[in-house]
């Protein structure tokens, strides 16, 4: 049965990190991984796309503590979560979190040195993304650029089947509208890539990966 995404989040809250961590090849390394490469220095600005609890940002407020980063999710829940372990840098600025699509916030230009997103952006079309790496392009600073941990389709053939079983669901269940409903639907890693330099990343590379999860880095 298909649930609307934040709706979907907000029942699985509890225990969500440790199947996070647990239940994914590598997230004991590559949440870290990801962090690590993540501006370091003074105050950085850094967008996360899908922020969810922040398993991504305990890490790397480790190795920034003044580093300065807006959140976006869908799942109010989540959002709760993260702010809860975070309180102080909610109270003073550092942490910023908004509830919404990332498709429809808007980024603002130049602002940002760096954005990541892990484990959130393979449920979307190479149509639904394309707009969406664009205005994340535009939100970058000169030097800026966009880490994206995800796992990935093994062959397009996969990633065919993903889509066609979404859509045999969504009829199954008469869902005619288009919001996001949570179905796993990932590109293989070289469409990723497609798409991101389509959105015109002037350097997109595959730094690493665990089984199907990739780290991707791309370069405004």
């Amino acid at each position: 049965m298909l649930e609307k995404m934040d709706q979907f989040f907000e029942k699985r809250l509890e225990g969500y990190e440790e199947h996070m961590l647990s239940g994914i090849e590598g997230a004991g390394e590559f949440y870290s991984f990801t962090a690590g490469l993540l501006p370091a220095s003074g105050r950085s600005e850094v967008l996360d796309l899908g922020c969810g609890t922040g398993l991504e940002l305990k890490e790397y407020f480790l190795r920034s503590p003044e580093a300065r980063v807006t959140g976006i999710d869908l799942s109010e829940a989540m959002l709760g979560a993260l702010a809860e372990q975070f309180p102080d840098r909610c109270a003073d600025g550092r942490l910023r979190l908004i509830c919404g699509s990332y498709f429809d916030v808007p980024f603002g230009t130049e602002r940002y040195d760096a954005a990541v997103s892990v484990e959130s952006l393979h449920h979307f079309t190479p149509e639904q993304k394309l707009p969406l790496y664009r205005k994340l392009r535009q939100s970058l600073k000169e030097s800026g650029f966009f880490i994206l941990t995800d796992y990935f389709a093994e062959s397009e053939e996969l990633e065919a089947e993903y889509f066609r079983e979404l859509e045999r669901l969504k009829r199954e269940q008469n869902i005619t509208d288009d919001g996001f409903y949570h179905y796993d639907t990932p590109l293989t890693v070289e469409h990723e890539t497609e798409v991101l330099r389509e959105a015109g990343f002037s350097d997109v590379r595959i730094l690493k990966n665990w089984a199907a999860t990739y780290t991707v880095r791309a370069v405004r």
